[in-house]
């Protein structure tokens, strides 16, 4: 996979988390959880138009709707059939969401391959993505 196919990869399953909190945000009646959600969407927003100007940059579309298949997007779906369950079901959810996005933006950086221009996006998208992924392990300490 070359730099531009990685950053398109790595975008696509950003806007998917996006849209994952963006539904969990509609979902939850927990006014706390509901804040957090919102709050982390905010932030997820500002990294995917990161990515997508990075794409943009080398002549590339940005992303602007949900994958088809992608695997964080089916586990951020199942967040809304989650909240028939509770928000402990949520929460587990976009815990195992924010982990496979944190593994691919890990598995990215550990890449031999990146020009220094997709290396420098990736290196602050993925500041974010950690703070997701410490951000869901906290709900799940917290509320579940």
């Amino acid at each position: 996979m070359n730099n531009i196919e990685l950053l398109k990869s790595l975008t696509q399953t950003t806007y998917d988390s996006v849209e994952g909190y963006r539904l969990a945000h509609e979902k939850t009646d927990n006014r706390a959880l509901r804040n957090a959600f919102e709050r982390r969407m905010d932030q997820r927003r500002q990294t995917l138009e990161m990515l997508n100007n990075a794409l943009a940059k080398n002549g590339e579309t940005p992303i602007t709707t949900t994958s088809v298949a992608g695997d964080t997007h089916q586990t951020f779906l199942t967040i809304v059939d989650s909240l028939t369950d509770g928000d402990d079901a949520a929460i587990k959810r976009v815990d195992e969401g924010e982990e496979y996005l944190a593994g691919k933006f890990r598995e990215a950086m550990e890449r031999d391959d990146l020009d220094a221009s997709a290396r420098m996006v990736i290196e602050k998208a993925s500041q974010d993505v950690l703070a997701g992924d410490r951000f869901s392990t906290m709900l799940e300490e917290q509320y579940v």
